[in-house]
């Protein structure tokens, strides 16, 4: 399935990207300044750093940043992209239920492209699950009761599609501690249900461009605007996404309320329903770009004050940083291939989205270029400080993948001076150019440490702890992939839970380094990487051939 063929052009845009084909096959691979410490930070020791952390951790406080117990509100849990667990996650002794995300799934020589949207848990066990309905499109978004799998309310979505790329993007909705649900409709427009625990809550759609220039041409918005990202919620109840113009018009400029002509760009709805966005060129100061990055979910630093995304020319680009409330460019940086020296390749295939860590650092998931043998496709986990000036280690892997913080306290065999450690899949791809030997991993970064990467030498981020994935691939050399864009990090048992392609669902023991409990969700597959949950009561959840699978005691 690997060859060199080009990808079509960028729909509406005309450009071509440079991806080959080979990131459209079936399983998934295909696409920081440090923020200044607080003074008492600088007067304890590391040792009490990490202590206080975990301590944060168990106590449902991300480091400032105050969490309801269990709530899982944005794709990677929180704002950050943490992807942490403040309860400890049940034994996966059994499938609890079961519900399909896809209600008409496209498979293509028995694999399955498209990534599906993270389920989300509420702090009162409500799980709301995104779901497919047809198939090439229609959305809608179901609740379910955590413990039984009941199904609370469905509503529908028009939320339409962007074109553009070769897998299915994500449908990502977003959940405030209010508790309030958004989610995408169509033209960029958002809608909204309050008390989604509940049978029935206030609802309504919110315009960020403004409702009188929806209203006054809605057909041509309709046809010219998608969101292409997931959405983020922050802990004031704003939300963020990105959101392409792909005709901007073929008759007459689409405007908003206030008079400008509209662009892709990253918008924010704060929660009176009040919007507002900024276009990409403005945000990178760079008027080549064209587009957020398809499936990056913005992230937002923990003081709350920036927010970062990544935006591209559809295959190059910057990920910058942007003021919260004004969305006023703030910092950007030239996303580089640290091996050799050229533009990263920013894949509109891909689901990566950027994590901040508990000092502000920033971590992104870009491909190498020239792609792939140089670095068996595995791509690259950028490294910066909080306001994107300085370029640090960068982690062996980054494609398709979104680094989850670890309390470093959590790995008691870690003697190192890192507060924390970062959670990353770390498969060695042994498809037909790629060059790999396939045994495909889960890792344990240090990001303050380092050691040479034996695949391209560069100095990159030291692997404190790996696990090998359990079952042999019959088809190529090595093992099953790991099926994950993001792990679930459980600090208070000490553990990660993770989905493999094998059909698996497995619990990784940071403390014996071994995989010591799994529970078999479906016969394996290949699939587009999909995020691994974990819920209020400890209920594991994992999406495996378009089926949500709750799992636990």
């Amino acid at each position: 399935m690997r060859t060199q063929e080009r990808m079509p052009p960028l729909g509406g845009r005309g450009a071509r990207s440079r991806f080959p084909q080979a990131h459209l096959r079936g399983h998934c691979h295909v696409a920081r300044t440090v923020a200044s410490r607080d003074v008492m930070t600088h007067n304890i020791s590391h040792r009490m750093k990490r202590g206080l952390f975990l301590a944060a951790t168990v106590a449902g406080i991300a480091w400032g940043t105050v969490a309801l117990l269990g709530q899982w509100n944005n794709y990677a849990r929180d704002a950050q992209h943490t992807a942490q667990s403040s309860v400890p996650a049940q034994a996966l002794s059994r499938i609890r239920w079961s519900t399909p995300v896809d209600l008409a799934p496209q498979y293509s020589q028995g694999a399955l492209l498209i990534h599906y949207g993270s389920p989300l848990l509420t702090a009162t066990n409500t799980v709301i699950v995104p779901v497919k309905t047809g198939a090439t499109g229609g959305f809608a978004v179901e609740a379910h009761d955590g413990t039984t799998g009941a199904l609370r309310w469905s509503q529908a979505t028009d939320y339409i599609l962007p074109g553009g790329n070769n897998w299915t993007p994500v449908f990502g909705p977003a959940v405030t501690a209010q508790p309030r649900l958004y989610f995408p409709g169509v033209a960029g427009t958002v809608y909204y249900r309050d008390a989604p625990d509940s049978s029935s809550g206030a609802a309504g759609r919110v315009v960020f461009y403004g409702t009188v220039a929806y209203g006054a041409h809605p057909q041509a918005y309709n046809a010219s605007i998608q969101i292409n990202t997931p959405l983020t919620s922050d802990a004031l109840g704003n939300i963020y996404f990105g959101f392409l113009v792909t005709k901007n018009n073929l008759v007459w400029p689409l405007y908003d309320s206030a008079g400008s002509v509209l662009t892709s760009g990253i918008a924010r709805i704060d929660p009176s329903g009040a919007g507002s966005w900024v276009a990409v060129t403005t945000a990178a100061g760079d008027a080549t770009m064209t587009q957020v990055v398809y499936n990056g979910a913005p992230a937002i630093s923990e003081s709350g004050g920036m927010v970062y995304v990544a935006v591209s020319n559809g295959s190059a680009g910057y990920l910058v940083a942007l003021d919260r409330t004004s969305l006023a460019p703030l910092h950007r940086v030239r996303l580089k291939d640290p091996k050799s020296g050229k533009d990263a390749m920013l894949s509109n295939n891909g689901s990566a989205s950027p994590t901040i860590g508990p000092d502000g650092d920033v971590y992104y998931g870009v491909l190498e270029d020239p792609c792939c043998k140089e670095n068996h496709d595995r791509g690259w986990l950028l490294h910066f400080t909080s306001t994107l000036v300085q370029a640090k280690t960068p982690g062996a892997f980054g494609w398709d993948a979104t680094a989850a913080i670890l309390p470093a306290a959590a790995v008691r065999a870690y003697q190192g001076p890192s507060p924390y450690l970062l959670v990353i899949k770390y498969n060695n791809y042994s498809d037909p150019g790629a060059g790999g030997n396939g045994q495909n991993r889960i890792a344990v970064l240090d990001p303050d440490g380092t050691e040479i990467d034996p695949v391209t030498g560069v100095t990159v981020m030291n692997e404190v702890l790996t696990v090998l994935g359990p079952t042999p691939n019959p088809k190529r050399p090595g093992v099953k992939e790991w099926c994950i864009n993001s792990v679930a990090v459980d600090p208070v048992t000490r553990a990660v839970l993770a989905n493999n392609e094998d059909g698996k669902l497995y619990r990784w023991d940071l403390d014996t380094n071994t995989l010591t409990q799994s529970v078999v969700l479906t016969a394996g597959i290949g699939e587009a990487y999909t995020p691994t949950v974990s819920g209020p009561d400890g209920s594991v959840y994992a999406i495996n051939n378009a089926t949500l699978f709750a799992v636990g005691n």
